[in-house]
């Protein structure tokens, strides 16, 4: 049933299908054949068709399709692949390459050139074929390196891009320096304009300081012409001076200064105290550089109006007056530490001026003080040396119209040196110690070379002072207690530098000054000095009974200082020699354990006579014991 059904089914499909399934085949395959020349169509239709028809009917035996509708299309597939197939095998059996039908008809083969369909040239095509093909593989060589070159210039253009960044930035950068830069000179602009304004300043500050060092320099020489005209006014004064003095009397109608000086001095010899200070306040108008005048002067305003009355007058005669001696004299007219204030003051601004030297000096005499002090006599020597140094280069005498006061001056200042003497020797200033060895300790006894308030001691370059403190006792020379002037070190100390430094009667104080410790030195010079002192101890004669023996416990007791004892008997050469123990420094006073400090001597022995060699080579005299 299932036979009949499907022989049915393509008979009708046949009858329906086959005719115009025939003639559209047919048609395709002339069209298949006219268009061989570009490619074989007909195969192509050929192979479509059989495969549709061969998969049209796998579907429909696999009930894929439903074969009403699969069958009619497999059958028009199948006759398309049937009618293009043979169309294929005549062509190839014929070698038609243009077709059959253009072997057959030349109308159609024309139609095919004209249309481009096939070459006249076989040969141009196939050589057109290779150098197409050529081209085509320089192109894509071409096109190969062209690639490489993109991938180059695209690495390029990444290191460029990245350039690029990297100069943006440093573009940024530059622009932020620039508006730094800009800042910058935008301050320098300004500096610069300060430094224009304060070099104007300065070049006006220099124009006038260099106007002031001309007028200062014509100042100076004016002053130097005045100082040269005074010199020579004060000389002609001094001169005027001693020639009125030598004449004598009462000058009526005075009108020089040195005629107004010469009247004071007489009126003030006279007793006439009022015409006296008449004639010093005309003479004061002058306003001449002398010392003597004004001193003068001053001692009578003291007189008459007292020291507060002497200094109102003389300080406002000073406050007009452009004469140093002015203020100088007014200066000695207050007490005690404001006139030696003033006096510095004065010396400070007028260090050369001679007659304020030997006034310094009064500051620091005996007169003054009453009891000089080391440093008060050195300051006083010090003053007055100057004072003579001005006189021998001859700066004084200008200051002086009566060289009488000068020559006073000169005197007193030399005999003050010489009494003093020099003070520029060290020495003088230094004081002493007398170190004195018992068997526990050193007792250090000071020496001063003036009294003193208190004195201090240390041992050795470092550490503080220690004061010795005070004794039970008043010192005449201060009227306060006097200092104890000894301190005790340990037997046992070694060589080292002991350091004093002391008050003087004013509470200044002075030093401090070294003095070495060598304990063995001193030991030696201690002991000497004893021996010395008391040389009618070295030897002794028993005096109990005994007259045989002869007791020599002094020289033993001192023998550190002691290098050898020579001795002899009656008068004679001293010929013996006395042995001594070894000097102990750590206990220097013992006796060695059996050691007698005597002899024994015949009946015939009335004297003796003893030389001692000290430890530093000196020798004594020879002394000489009766028995």
């Amino acid at each position: 049933m299932v036979g009949e059904t499907a022989s049915t089914l393509v008979r009708a499909s046949l009858a329906r299908t086959g005719k115009w399934a025939g003639g559209i085949g047919l048609v395709g395959g002339l069209v298949a054949d006219v268009l061989n020349p570009l490619a074989p169509f007909a195969a192509y239709i050929a192979m479509t068709g059989a495969l549709a028809a061969l998969l049209i009917g796998v579907a429909i035996v696999f009930r894929l399709v439903v074969a009403d509708r699969g069958v009619p299309a497999m059958i028009f597939a199948a006759t398309t692949a049937a009618v293009a197939g043979g169309v294929y095998t005549m062509q190839q059996q014929a070698e038609a390459n243009d077709g059959l039908i253009a072997e057959l008809v030349p109308a159609v083969a024309e139609l095919q050139r004209s249309v481009g369909l096939v070459a006249a040239n076989v040969e141009e095509i196939q050589k057109t074929v290779s150098e197409t093909q050529k081209t085509v593989s320089e192109t894509q060589k071409t096109v190969t390196e062209t690639q490489q070159t993109v991938g180059q210039t695209q690495e390029a253009v990444a290191e460029t891009q990245k350039t690029v960044g990297e100069t943006q930035q440093a573009v940024t950068e530059t622009r932020q320096a620039v508006a730094e830069t800009q800042q910058t000179v935008a301050r320098t602009q300004e500096t610069v304009t300060e430094t224009r304004d304060t070099t104007a300043r300065i070049e006006e500050q220099t124009r006038v300081v260099a106007e002031n060092q001309v007028v200062q320099q014509k100042q100076a020489e004016a002053l130097q012409e005045t100082t040269e005209r005074i010199a020579v006014s004060i000389e002609a004064i001094a001169d005027g001076f001693a020639a009125l003095a030598a004449q004598g009397g009462i000058i009526a109608e005075p009108k020089r200064p040195d005629e107004f000086y010469h009247n004071a001095r007489l009126h003030e010899l006279g007793g006439d105290m009022i015409n006296a200070r008449r004639s010093y306040l005309a003479f004061a108008d002058f306003d001449v550089d002398a010392v003597d005048p004004y001193l003068r002067f001053a001692t009578l305003l003291r007189v008459q109006d007292g020291k507060a009355g002497a200094r109102e007058v003389l300080g406002t005669l000073a406050e007009k007056s452009k004469s140093p001696a002015f203020r100088l004299v007014h200066a000695l007219q207050f007490d005690d530490a404001q006139r030696a204030g003033r006096l510095d003051a004065f010396l400070s601004e007028n260090a050369a001026y001679g007659p304020a030297f030997f006034l310094k000096a009064e500051e620091f005499s005996e007169d003054r003080l009453g009891v000089q002090t080391l440093a008060d006599k050195r300051a006083e020597a010090e003053w007055l040396s100057r004072f003579v140094e001005a006189e021998k280069d001859g700066t004084l005498v200008a200051h002086f119209i009566d060289h009488a006061l000068l020559g006073e001056w000169l005197e007193r200042a030399q005999r003050r040196l010489a009494a003093l003497g020099d003070m520029s020797d060290p020495s003088r200033f230094m004081p002493r110690i007398v170190p004195q060895r018992s068997n526990a300790d050193w007792m250090i006894t000071v020496s001063l070379p003036e009294p003193a308030t208190a004195i201090l001691w240390r041992l050795g370059d470092a550490g503080g002072f220690t004061e010795t403190g005070n004794l039970a006792v008043i010192d005449q020379s201060t009227g306060k207690p006097m200092p104890n002037p000894t301190f005790v070190l340990p037997a046992t100390t070694s060589t080292a530098a002991i350091w004093i430094k002391y008050l003087d009667i004013r509470g200044r104080e002075t030093g401090p000054f070294e003095v070495r410790f060598d304990p063995d030195s001193m030991l030696q010079e201690a002991n000497k000095q004893i021996l010395e002192q008391f040389w009618t101890s070295w030897i002794a004669f028993d005096a109990s009974g005994n007259r045989g023996l002869v007791y020599f416990t002094h020289m033993l007791s001192y023998r550190c200082a002691i290098k050898a004892v020579r001795y002899g008997f009656n008068g004679g050469p001293l010929e013996k020699s006395l042995e001594l123990p070894a000097c102990n420094p750590a206990d220097p006073y013992a006796l060695p354990d059996g050691y007698l400090p005597y002899f024994k001597v015949g009946d015939d022995v009335t004297s003796m006579s003893v030389q001692v060699t000290y430890a530093d080579g000196a020798e004594s005299p020879v002394r000489e014991f009766k028995r």
